[in-house]
C-alpha cells in the first residue's frame, strides 16, 4: 500500500477504538532499527574509501554535470560513504484537497551499495501519530506504516514497482551527498541539453532514471522522473513525478539544498505530498 492510500485506512482504524492497540506489539521503531543495522552491515568499509575528489574526476561527464559538481564539491573532499540527516516539515496523506500534516523524520543513506532508511513520524491527528518507515536496503524496497507505532496500516516489500521507486528516490536525493554522482559510484549520465542531464543508477536487477535540471548558478533546483504511482484499486501506473530543491548552503565541504518539495503530476493535476527543511546532516568520512 502506498502512502497515498493511508489516510482512509488510518481514519477507519481510529474510529475502531482504542481496543485495536492490542492488534500489534511490534513497533515501527523496531523495523527501522533492523533496517538500519542491515544498511550499515552492507556499507563499504571506511578503509576501502580513502579517495578524495579532484577536478579530474569530472572529466567525461555532461557539461552541466561537470559545472554542478565543481560548484558543490570542495576540491580534496573525501568521498561520502554514509550520510544521516534530520528533517522537519509536512506530509499530505491523500489527494490535493487533503490537509498537510506535521512531519519529523530521520534518514540514513549509504553510497556503496546504494541504500537508505527513512523513519518518519506524521501527526495524522493531534496526538495520533503515524510512524512510517520507507527504505531501500540490500536491493529491496520496503514500506511500513503503523498508527501509534503499533497498529499496522501498510507493509509492502520487494515488488518491481516498489524496488524501482525506492531506488529512484535514492538517486534523486543524492543532492544531499553529491560525491555519489561521480564516476565509479554507479551512476551513468546522459546529456540532454545545456541545463539538464539524465542519470541512471543500476543496483542488482533494478534500474532507475532521474532527469536533473540545473539553474544559472549550476545548482540542481528540479528533478523529474517517470515513477510508479499506486492507484485506489492497488494497481500501478507510470506517472510524472517532480522534486524541487532550494536554500543551498555549505556543509562540510559540500554545497547542498536546505529544503525540498516533491509532487506527483497526475492527469487531474499536481499533488504535492512532501515538503521539509533539513535541520542537520552528518557524513562519514
Amino acid at each position: 500500500m502506498s502512502l497515498n492510500r493511508l489516510l482512509g485506512v488510518a481514519g477507519v482504524v481510529v474510529l475502531g477504538g482504542v481496543a485495536l492497540l492490542a492488534v500489534s506489539r511490534v513497533r515501527a521503531g523496531g523495523v527501522s532499527t533492523r533496517l538500519v543495522e542491515r544498511l550499515e552491515a552492507d556499507a563499504v568499509p571506511e578503509s576501502n574509501q580513502t579517495d578524495t575528489v579532484t577536478a579530474d574526476d569530472f572529466e567525461g561527464l555532461p557539461a552541466p554535470v561537470q559545472r554542478y559538481l565543481d560548484h558543490v564539491i570542495t576540491d580534496g573532499r573525501p568521498y561520502v560513504r554514509t550520510a544521516r540527516l534530520h528533517q522537519t516539515g509536512a506530509f499530505r496523506l491523500g489527494d490535493s484537497t487533503a490537509p498537510w500534516k506535521p512531519l519529523e523524520a530521520t534518514q540514513q543513506y549509504t553510497v556503496g551499495p546504494p541504500g537508505f532508511v527513512w523513519d518518519a513520524r506524521i501527526e495524522f491527528l493531534p496526538h495520533v501519530p503515524i510512524r512510517v518507515v520507507d527504505a531501500y536496503v540490500d536491493g529491496t524496497g520496503v514500506l511500513t506504516a503503523k498508527l501509534f507505532s503499533l497498529i499496522p496500516l501498510a507493509n509492502a516489500e520487494s515488488t518491481r514497482e516498489l524496488d524501482e521507486g525506492e531506488l529512484a528516490r535514492h538517486l534523486a536525493e543524492m543532492v544531499w551527498f553529491p560525491t555519489a554522482f561521480l564516476p565509479g559510484q554507479g551512476v551513468e549520465w546522459e546529456a540532454l541539453d545545456a541545463h539538464s542531464a539524465r542519470a541512471t543508477l543500476t543496483h542488482r536487477e533494478t534500474s532507475a532514471s532521474v532527469v536533473f535540471h540545473f539553474d544559472e548558478n549550476d545548482e540542481i533546483t528540479r528533478v523529474t522522473a517517470e515513477r510508479w504511482y499506486e492507484t485506489d484499486d492497488g494497481s500501478y501506473e507510470l506517472h510524472p513525478w517532480t522534486g524541487y530543491f532550494f536554500d543551498y548552503h555549505d556543509v562540510d565541504g559540500l554545497r547542498i539544498p536546505g529544503a525540498g518539495e516533491v509532487e506527483w503530476n497526475l492527469p487531474d493535476g499536481d499533488r504535492p505530498y512532501w515538503r521539509a527543511a533539513i535541520d542537520d546532516i552528518e557524513y562519514t568520512p
